[in-house]
């Protein structure tokens, strides 16, 4: 996994399967002028939340975060930090908790978007059937973070 970070806060976390190439492209397509440089101690604080997490000995996160992207998707990506450690939610949930239970496709598009994924648990966004649905790391690594969680077993 990558992290980057801005003065502002993490803006971008990659998943195991996605290369160092993905977050360079993220970076030159979201952050004009950006460098990404290497510097353990200004990631450390987000690399430790992140760890915490994937061990169990971390809930939420407290972290400071840069969201980059559409109105739109940082409304989805903020109410999916609503959305609580052990439980899950469906698409149209996440849709109608905007204001706009219509536009669950814009809210499926807007989570495989989502820059902070494990941050911003989109993970916990399930099918309206119950049924894990897509997730850019994978079903099974969705799986095995919502079984992380004691929400599936």
């Amino acid at each position: 996994m990558y992290v980057a970070a801005t003065d502002q806060g993490l803006c971008r976390v990659t998943l195991p399967n996605e290369s160092f190439a993905t977050l360079t492209k993220w970076v030159e397509r979201s952050i004009a002028n950006a460098q990404l440089i290497a510097n353990t101690s200004v990631v450390n604080t987000y690399t430790k939340e992140i760890a915490e997490y994937l061990i169990g000995e971390r809930t939420s996160f407290t972290c400071a975060l840069d969201l980059i992207g559409t109105s739109f998707q940082k409304q989805v990506w903020m109410e999916l930090a609503n959305i609580p450690y052990g439980t899950t939610v469906s698409y149209g949930d996440v849709a109608k908790r905007i204001g706009r239970p219509k536009a669950v496709r814009a809210v499926g598009a807007a989570s495989s978007a989502n820059p902070l994924p494990i941050v911003l648990p989109c993970h916990r966004v399930i099918g309206q059937n119950g049924r894990l649905t897509g997730y850019r790391g994978g079903l099974a690594m969705k799986k095995s973070l919502l079984q992380l969680e004691g929400s599936i077993k």
